[in-house]
């Protein structure tokens, strides 16, 4: 019987610094047994990684899972192209939105669900740096009152 739960393994925050997340879809990925293990160990990482629609399939590129210790000759190059699982409406779905311009899709975080690798992927539109620097500012004017708010309950 599964557990269930998740676990996170990888968050990718710079894809929300980039990028307007529009949509969020759950993924399953291909993986060999020694990128599991490596997985459970906590070493991936998603920061350069990107996904590509190819012949109606979806693969990851650049999601790099660091070679297992003990795996020997049985590890993969860790920066293979991983094929990721959806349903084919989908993947024609979310095609569809990212042939509009502006529009691509980004991984955002690699997570275990249950006992299974998941990936949360999203619909993204690429933000201009004047709206970088919106964010910023409202980050530091929450910070700032936060900050306020504590001295003044003290």
């Amino acid at each position: 019987m599964a557990k269930t739960g998740t676990k996170l393994i990888a968050n990718n925050k710079k894809a929300y610094h980039d990028y307007f997340i529009l949509e969020k879809y759950e993924a399953g990925i291909v993986l060999h047994g020694t990128e599991v293990k490596s997985l459970r160990m906590g070493k991936c990482s998603i920061k350069e990684a990107f996904i590509r629609v190819e012949d109606g399939e979806m693969f990851i590129y650049g999601m790099h899972v660091s070679p297992y210790e003990k795996g020997n000759i049985f590890n993969k190059d860790p920066l293979r192209v991983r094929k990721l699982l959806l349903h084919k409406k989908e993947i024609d779905k979310i095609f569809g939105k990212m042939k509009e311009k502006g529009n691509t899709v980004v991984p955002l975080q690699v997570y275990f669900s249950g006992s299974l690798v998941k990936v949360e992927i999203g619909l993204a539109k690429g933000k201009k740096l004047y709206d970088k620097r919106d964010d910023i500012a409202k980050k530091d004017q929450r910070r700032e009152a936060q900050r306020d708010f504590k001295v003044r309950n003290l």
